[in-house]
């Protein structure tokens, strides 16, 4: 009996009130309060019965009173006393459950229904049972975003109580490149709680991808292979739903790299979507593979003041570091020396350069142009930009804070200072030594990507501007005042003449000192 009576509820396991039919013959049907009709007619007998919740052994739980209000209502006037079973199923076991036999009394069927017991008034003053949201830890979804915040409230709660996590979680980062730089990063963004990441590519996933870049598998390389930008934003969302993850297709113009005449309408919508995706975002990490793929979201990003992070990687050596913000109404002297440069005067990708950026891929064979680095690099590179990207947006001053150049804890003494640590301009490492540097430097008047000639003639010209830097990278050589700095250079330049290469064979010291 108490088999088939287990296994007659298992059948209504979603319904809280049933009733158990036991026939002449002694067999037993589990039926819902709606057949009551049905079954009435039977010779048999009929039994009530609830899912109950109750723990104590004598008493049974609060859901038999609406039970009894409502079998006294509709069939009161039928039947006045009733057995019911008190179900309580605990370990896959009933025999915990009570039977109670009840004598009901007659309700007025004029009368309402009365109110079913336990109801209180709610936030609108009406009365109506309370309600639990249980979703928090019945959803996935919620219980992963409980779950991945854990480390971070543990950080701040245990080392680091002045770590702004609201902060981090509001940044949102635009990420120029899905190869194995810009996958590491988004990884490491993820951990860090950053819950809006967009992806930037115009390739597909290639067989030698998935090995070295952590958000594609062996299936996004077939058929050709999906686009970079979608899949890894795609992979973002399977590691972690409640990430904003957004993969978009976008080839971003480059000086040295001429545009035909037909593709000049494409181009400038490439331009004006680079534009708005780096307007509507907090962080732009760059993370091409071309040096000169980088100079156009610089100058953008240099336009409208947008905290810049840049890695780039050679085969056992990386750099990390982030550009200057130039802010309006900001004293811009120079520092004296053993001073700290301060984030308004620091320098770009670009300022260490004599020339503008051209097409790095030309006259090079297929192996030439690939990236070869040590596996490793790319790893410690993506974390330390992303490290110094938190860095800086946890130091009061944020992208203006001073680099620092010195690992040493002397940070800790200064009163201005990242909770995370030192916030320096680069970090340029050297995994065959296991040796980082800390170097810093200020920004060059002459800059082909920062400069204020630069950014003027953007501001002022934009698109057109834009389109003979793409054709012609001289104009911004000329533009900047690099080109006249060149010539200045040849014509200060002192030849010495030895002794035979000087005219008509006679010496220095009969010509005198050589000029």
């Amino acid at each position: 009996m108490i088999e088939q009576l287990q296994e007659g509820i298992g059948k209504l396991s979603c319904q809280a009130y049933f009733l158990v039919y036991v026939s002449t013959d002694g067999n037993i049907s589990v039926v819902p309060l709606r057949d009551y009709h049905i079954i009435s007619g039977e010779p048999g007998k009929i039994l009530l019965a609830f899912a109950d919740p109750s723990t104590f052994n004598c008493y049974p739980g609060w859901p038999l009173r609406n039970l009894l209000s409502l079998v006294a209502y509709h069939w009161g006037k039928d039947k006045k006393e009733w057995e019911i079973i008190c179900f309580r199923d605990r370990l896959k076991s009933c025999v915990h459950s009570l039977v109670l036999k009840i004598q009901l009394g007659t309700l007025d069927l004029q009368q309402v229904p009365p109110p079913c017991v336990g109801w209180e008034k709610n936030v609108q003053q009406k009365v109506g049972p309370r309600k639990v949201d249980l979703s928090a830890s019945l959803d996935p979804v919620k219980l992963a975003k409980s779950a991945v915040h854990l480390n971070l409230k543990l950080m701040r709660w245990r080392l680091v109580p002045d770590l702004e996590l609201d902060e981090v979680m509001s940044t949102k980062c635009l990420i120029l490149g899905s190869g194995t730089l810009g996958c590491n990063v988004a990884r490491c963004l993820l951990g860090w709680g950053i819950r809006t990441i967009t992806m930037v590519d115009n390739s597909q996933v290639s067989y030698s991808n998935p090995v070295r870049q952590s958000l594609f598998t062996f299936q996004d390389c077939l058929h050709g292979g999906r686009r970079k930008a979608e899949a890894a934003a795609e992979a973002l969302l399977s590691i972690f739903p409640g990430v904003n993850s957004e993969g978009i297709n976008l080839t971003i113009p480059m000086p040295g790299h001429p545009i035909p005449e037909k593709l000049i309408d494409q181009i400038k919508l490439d331009v004006e979507k680079l534009e708005e995706l780096i307007e509507n975002h907090d962080v732009i990490f760059l993370l091409m593979d071309t040096r000169e793929s980088r100079w156009l979201p610089t100058v953008i990003a240099s336009a409208k003041k947008k905290l810049v992070i840049n890695a780039a990687l050679g085969f056992d050596t990386y750099l990390v570091l982030r550009h200057g913000i130039k802010i309006d109404n900001c004293p811009t002297s120079a520092p004296k020396l053993g001073e700290s440069i301060p984030g308004n005067q620091l320098g770009c990708y670009f300022c260490n350069d004599v020339v503008a950026p051209g097409d790095s891929t030309r006259d090079r064979t297929l192996d030439q142009q690939c990236t070869v680095t040590r596996p490793g690099v790319s790893m410690v590179a993506a974390a330390l930009a992303v490290e110094l990207m938190i860095n800086v947006i946890q130091h009061p001053q944020r992208g203006l804070a001073p680099a620092d150049t010195s690992a040493r804890d002397d940070h800790l003494k200064v009163e201005i200072a990242s909770p995370l640590g030192i916030v320096p301009h680069q970090i340029r490492g050297f995994l065959a030594r296991c040796h980082q540097i800390l170097p810093a430097s200020v920004a060059f008047n002459y800059c082909t990507a920062c400069s204020s000639q630069i950014i003027n003639k953007y501001q002022t010209e934009g698109f057109q501007f834009l389109l003979q830097a793409f054709n012609n990278p001289n104009y911004i050589e000329e533009l900047t005042g690099l080109k006249q700095l060149q010539q200045e250079t040849e014509e200060v330049e002192i030849w010495e003449l030895s002794d035979d290469e000087s005219l008509g064979g006679t010496s220095g010291s009969e010509k005198g000192e050589p000029h």
